[in-house]
């Protein structure tokens, strides 16, 4: 049995198609063939009952052969050249054949003929095998029955032809149902041929610019589309990936160069025995310590990406990424104008996601980058709102949008910090990005040109809308409300103003 199913499934699918639909065929023909051999067997017999009951023995004929001793003796048949019985039965259960042969005597032919039944019809079996329809009724004024009989080798031939016919009818449908299967089956798989070709391509040249056609709207257009859409983001999915790594090695070449110059300087100082200045020498000192920082963080950002947490939302990739050196944004938000990054996101890990205090997480985060503005004044006004999220992620996010407005802010000027209704506002005074470097403020290692020249990798905001999509909410920069210069950085989180209730300790 098991070899059998092996070789059912290793069979092609139009195969099994075009099996299932001539076994299909084959039990609906099965079916009908039966039911119409049974109701052409029954109209038969009832045919040939009334047409016993039409033809009946006179009684006094019957009297008068009893009589005068012409009864066949049961080892003698008496002449019959139509056929048919006629068997004269007593009450005793003995039997006198006028014509034909002796067929066997049932309780039901003796119950006539002792009048417990004006008649009886039944099949009984002649002296030679052959199976007689008999109908036995009673003889007036005697203690007798007369039986009239005629053989169902009548019916059989017929019913035999029947069923010949039939099956051959039956075989041609079935062999027709197989051949019109296998023909539905290549013309309903051809689209599936084509994606089977479509796949075997992909996986032998790794071209993911292969497109099938879909037309219509049955379940294979859906499949070609939904395969279309898969390749389209495998195609996307890797060009990010090469423009990652292309963004990567750039950004990674000029610290790389800084530290191999500075550090050839100070290598080449002390081969030739050339002490450089002091200061000179601090000078090189710092700026490879500043270089190995910046490497420092880059790595630590393109670590940051790389986490397999949730999934980066769409518009993420385009609307979502920019770096704490990418500048504050003077984009728009919600019923201002262009969302700059407005990303609805998926709630991230459960594992490390949880409920927290959100005006907690801004208020350490405001204490961390405190120190790296020291002439710059930081005000926060915040309302308590708990969110489920990542705390450390979530914080490092809220730190990336502080230092972004503290890099831009003018000495002496305010960084404002608000959270009012899960909508989280960083304001800065700095000088913002033109309107038409709004599309790009949150693509991965993108830099304002203003901040091309100040520390940052450029993926401090793409952190940000990664982290913020993964907590199901939506962050975007925006003219202040006020009119005056700067950008608002707003991040909204999905949350309430009250705790959930503990659960009860065990």
């Amino acid at each position: 049995m098991r070899r059998e199913g092996a070789r059912a499934v290793s069979m092609p699918l139009r195969g099994r198609l075009a099996m299932l639909a001539a076994a299909t065929v084959a039990l609906a023909v099965a079916a009908c063939a039966t039911t119409c051999w049974f109701l052409v067997r029954a109209q038969l017999l009832s045919s040939l009952d009334d047409s016993l009951r039409d033809n009946s023995v006179a009684p006094s004929a019957v009297v008068d052969r009893v009589r005068s001793g012409q009864c066949t003796p049961p080892d003698q048949p008496a002449p019959n050249p139509f056929g048919a019985t006629v068997q004269v039965v007593d009450t005793s259960g003995g039997s006198c054949v006028i014509v034909g042969r002796k067929l066997d005597v049932t309780t039901a032919d003796v119950g006539v003929a002792e009048r417990d039944r004006s008649q009886s019809l039944h099949t009984a079996r002649a002296s030679n095998g052959t199976e007689y329809r008999v109908r036995t009724t009673q003889v007036p004024g005697t203690g007798l029955a007369v039986s009239l009989a005629r053989p169902l080798t009548e019916i059989d031939e017929s019913l035999r032809q029947l069923a010949l016919i039939l099956a051959l009818v039956g075989g041609a449908g079935v062999l027709g149902a197989a051949g019109a299967g296998v023909a539905l089956a290549r013309a309903g798989l051809r689209p599936v041929d084509r994606l089977t070709g479509a796949v075997e391509h992909i996986a032998r040249t790794e071209d993911l610019a292969v497109r099938i056609p879909a037309e219509g709207d049955d379940e294979i257009a859906r499949l070609s589309r939904s395969f279309n859409a898969m390749t389209e983001a495998l195609a996307s999915s890797r060009e990010l990936q090469q423009q990652l790594i292309a963004d990567a090695g750039h950004e990674l070449r000029t610290p790389l160069t800084s530290l191999r110059t500075n550090i050839d300087l100070l290598v080449r100082s002390e081969e030739t025995g050339r002490a450089l200045p002091e200061d000179d020498r601090r000078e090189l000192l710092a700026s490879v310590q500043a270089q190995m920082t910046e490497l420092g963080a880059l790595i630590g950002d393109l670590q940051e990406l790389s986490r397999p947490h949730g999934t980066f939302a769409a518009g993420a990739g385009a609307g979502a990424g920019a770096g704490a050196g990418a500048g504050p944004g003077t984009g728009t938000g919600p019923g201002t104008g262009t969302a700059a990054g407005s990303v609805p996101g998926e709630p991230g890990d459960p594992a490390h996601s949880g409920i927290v205090g959100l005006h907690e997480i801004v208020e350490r985060a405001v204490d961390r980058v405190r120190p790296r503005g020291p002439r710059l004044t930081l005000t926060t006004a915040l309302e308590p709102w708990y969110v489920r999220g990542e705390p450390a992620a979530l914080e490092r996010s809220v730190v990336n949008l502080l230092d972004n407005a503290i890099k831009f802010s003018p000495e002496g000027g305010t960084v404002r910090t608000a959270l009012h209704g899960g909508t989280l506002t960083v304001r800065d005074h700095g000088p913002g990005v033109p309107t038409e470097d709004l599309p790009h403020v949150f693509d991965r290692f993108w830099r304002s040109p203003s901040a091309r020249s100040l520390p940052g990798s450029g993926l401090g905001l793409s952190i940000v809308a990664r982290t913020v999509a993964q907590s199901g909410g939506q962050v975007w920069l925006r003219r202040p409300e006020d009119g005056g210069p700067g950008t608002e950085a707003v991040l909204r989180l999905p949350g309430a103003p009250t705790a959930p209730p503990r659960a009860p300790s065990p």
